[in-house]
């Protein structure tokens, strides 16, 4: 409860412990409790109206967080008695809303001053919350917004607004769907939760150790392999848990050691995990929260997120995967001996029951399925394998166990005829079965513990969704983000590469300051629509925006995932941060092509597609895009058969320029450069050959 910043494991919350004493043993098992409420409320084995379920978290959030804090930084007795006194100031604004639900929908617009109070309640809770767990930056442009809703009338034209009484701003920010309580804090009670429950689940199970073992046995005997592991392990954990910080401080404990190990400088090791952890938030199937966010935005399925999302995912690997093996070659780093590396084959027959929900996840997606049906789906069939497992141990035979498991998948099946209580029975089931099991205990311990960390690390999410609900609040009450985005839209008449530019920009000074989730928010809420004017589609606007926003915690000065990786690293945050820049250089043009050609986006739309057809125009730009990422690469590390010359990093670097717009003229401009970098480089590297250590 100090004022002094939140180190970023106090930030994401995805390690460290409660405590041992009487508060943290409450504090742990309100943490269980909160994630036992979301999964009943997902499950609707408890059914609550839209409002007060959306207040239930918040309350559960307030509860959790000032007292949480205040543990984690053994603040003195004075502040401890001020969290406890606000989180129960934020759990009676929830009991408010419940007890007064009615009365409230039939005074609305004209609350009492009773409501009023709870309301400012609400607000001054929230706020206090968002600064201990984030700092200064988001409360500040949070309250910004809000003096503008109150003080607005006296700004000079166009930037002022008609005015509006305080009971009318507290009554629109503290009640109903447009404030607080608005889409953002929804989702993240709903869809994200439930995600971050999966993840917690899986990596529980061994999730970690199987893409580890993969990644090694696939590419960790090649040059640079330490670095690769990194990449790949990176983007499979960002499949089932969709946050960067959380996979730095997970994958990155044996990475980033792994990198040092092999030769790679501690900070370009720390830059590389930063990297693949922040791409988690956009590699399907489950990406970031933000992705669930953009669907109920938007008002379109999530598998369109998805579908929108999974070719600029998997050029982003790509990228950062070209640019550790370009310094590794630079610097003469390579793999491990193969005899010391696990099979990857092995690893997969040993553990491949893991990826089952992951599989059946994806389907459900992509099946059409909400994410909220998909979640619960795949949260169950993670649990009835985790218990299920220590009880088919415990079975005497193995015809025995292949009945079990036959059965238990039966059950499993069972869910989409008759719902949850199926499951419900078998996991009941399976915890008592587990009481009397060797092994049985240690397997509960595990599933409570996934249920107190899984609530944990939805801390930071939820506060972030409920505080930025104030910007929304602000702009659905004053239409202020009509002023901002004809701005944009008179920039982008005379030039949408400036537009774009300025868009990313705003992305990135946000970022710097901000998480992803309300970063995303402001800047789609003020720059989607003014890009839709300028004839960019609406999905590609948002997801320009989305991925500015996530390299954005790559940038310094806050860089809150380099931060992350620095205590791992035993290097500066700072150091981290610039490395990072570098490794995702080849990232930041993927956007711009998105823009220019909607087709890398698997969206219709773009001269090029009207010109040689949807299909020709997909395979091009993404042709073009690897081209433009070989290109970056080579230009920022200054390596590909050999070092580069100072000319031949300028003439890469405005080859791959030239390929980012859509323009048949620099089109042909950029494949001739290419064509002239590469033929020139060959020439001048005739003769070299890599030489590898003998164990290879």
């Amino acid at each position: 409860m100090t004022a002094t910043a939140p180190s970023a494991e106090q930030l994401e919350h995805s390690h460290g412990e409660f405590g041992t004493d009487r508060i943290g043993r409450f504090l742990f098992w309100v943490a269980v409790l909160f994630s036992l409420y979301q999964i009943a409320t997902a499950a609707h084995i408890v059914n609550l109206p839209s409002q007060v379920l959306r207040a239930f978290h918040v309350g559960f959030l307030m509860l959790l967080v000032f007292p949480f804090i205040a543990q984690a930084r053994d603040a003195k007795p004075l502040f401890k008695a001020l969290a406890w006194l606000l989180a129960l100031a934020g759990v009676a604004v929830a009991l408010y809303q419940y007890i007064e639900y009615k009365p409230l929908l039939l005074r609305a617009g004209d609350p009492l001053t009773i409501d009023i109070v709870f309301g400012v309640i609400a607000l001054v809770t929230v706020f206090a919350a968002a600064f201990v767990l984030m700092g200064p930056a988001l409360p500040i442009i949070s309250g910004a917004f809000l003096a503008y809703c109150l003080l607005g009338q006296y700004l000079p034209s166009p930037l002022n607004h008609r005015g509006y009484d305080f009971s009318q701003v507290i009554d629109h920010m503290a009640y109903g769907t447009e404030g607080i309580y608005g889409i953002p804090i929804y989702v993240s009670a709903t869809y994200i939760f439930l995600f971050i429950l999966f993840g917690s689940f899986l990596e529980r199970a061994g999730m970690i150790k199987l893409f580890t073992d993969v990644s090694l046995g696939l590419v960790g005997h090649a040059r640079g392999g330490a670095a690769k592991v990194s990449v790949i392990s990176s983007g499979l954990m960002g499949t089932i848990s969709g946050s960067g910080v959380a996979n730095v401080v997970t994958t990155g404990q044996f990475t980033i050691p792994l990198m040092k190990r092999f030769g790679y400088r501690a900070a370009f090791a720390g830059g590389v995990e930063s990297t693949a952890s922040m791409g988690g938030q956009i590699m399907p199937p489950v990406m970031g929260a933000v992705a669930f966010i953009m669907a109920e935005t938007l008002g379109i399925e999530y598998y369109e997120v998805v579908k929108a999302a999974i070719i600029p995912a998997v050029l982003y690997f790509i990228s950062a995967f070209w640019m550790v093996h370009l310094e590794a070659g630079k610097y003469g780093l390579y793999g491990l001996p193969r005899a010391e590396l696990p099979s990857a084959a092995a690893a997969l027959k040993k553990g491949w029951f893991l990826i089952l929900p992951l599989a059946v996840l994806v389907y459900l997606l992509f099946s059409g399925y909400t994410p909220l049906f998909a979640g619960t789906v795949g949260l169950s069939m993670t649990v009835l394998l985790i218990l299920g497992g220590s009880v088919a141990l415990g079975l005497p035979s193995q015809v025995l166990r292949f009945i079990f498991w036959i059965g238990l998948g039966i059950v499993a099946a069972s869910f989409f005829r008759y719902g949850i209580n199926m499951i419900l029975v078998a996991a009941a089931l399976l915890i008592v079965a587990n009481v009397f099991m060797e092994g049985g205990r240690k397997t509960l311990i595990v599933c409570r513990d996934a249920l107190a960390e899984g609530a944990k690390t939805a801390l930071p999410v939820g506060v972030a969704c409920a505080v930025v609900g104030i910007i929304i609040g602000t702009m659905t009450l004053t239409g202020v983000a009509n002023t901002f985005g004809q701005f944009i839209v008179s920039v982008g008449q005379k030039s949408l590469f400036l537009s774009l530019i300025l868009t990313m920009i705003t992305c990135i000074i946000l970022g710097m300051g901000i998480p992803t989730i309300p970063n995303y928010i402001i800047t789609s809420s003020i720059a989607g629509p003014a890009l839709l004017a300028l004839g960019v589609p609406l999905i590609v606007s948002h997801m320009f925006v989305f991925y500015f926003g996530i390299l954005a915690d790559l940038t310094p000065p806050v860089a809150l995932a380099c931060f992350a990786a620095g205590p791992i690293a035993k290097e500066s945050g700072l150091k981290i941060s610039m490395e990072a820049i570098k490794v995702a250089a080849a990232g930041f043009v993927i956007p711009f092509m998105a823009v220019y050609t909607p087709a890398l986006m698997l969206q219709d739309g773009g001269p090029l597609a009207e010109a040689i057809g949807y299909y020709p125009a997909v395979a091009y730009i993404v042709f073009k895009a690897l081209l433009a990422i070989m290109l970056w690469g080579a230009a920022v590390i200054g390596f590909l058969r050999t070092r580069l010359a100072i000319w031949e990093r300028l003439l890469a670097a405005v080859a791959a320029f030239t390929l980012v717009a859509s323009l048949p003229i620099t089109d042909e401009l950029g494949f001739a450069l290419a064509v002239l970098f590469l033929g020139l480089h060959w020439y001048r590297t005739r003769g070299v050959t890599e030489q590898k250590p003998a164990n290879q």
